[in-house]
């Protein structure tokens, strides 16, 4: 998956989320929590989508890494290239 499919299914499981948000209008480097206004239960729930969508597993310890859009879709770019058939660990 490629950066922009990445972002987009980051979007959508996010809008799936907070379905009042406007992902257009979201500042991608933003602290994300803030930015969307997620309380502790929606931020599990996106997170757990985001697992069942893209197969990536993010352990608890990593949460505090995924504090934006963008880091969000580099951190699962990077999990899914370190896991991906013929990559390079």
């Amino acid at each position: 998956m490629d950066e922009e499919s990445i972002r987009r299914q980051v979007l959508a499981t996010l809008a799936s989320v907070a379905p009042e948000i406007e992902p257009q209008r979201l500042r991608s480097d933003r602290p994300l929590r803030e930015e969307v206004d997620l309380d502790s239960m929606d931020w599990l729930r996106f997170l757990g989508n985001l697992h069942q969508a893209t197969g990536v597993s993010i352990p608890e310890a990593d949460y505090r890494h995924l504090d934006s859009v963008d880091a969000v879709v580099a951190y699962l770019r990077q999990r899914m290239q370190s896991t991906s058939p013929g990559s390079v660990s």
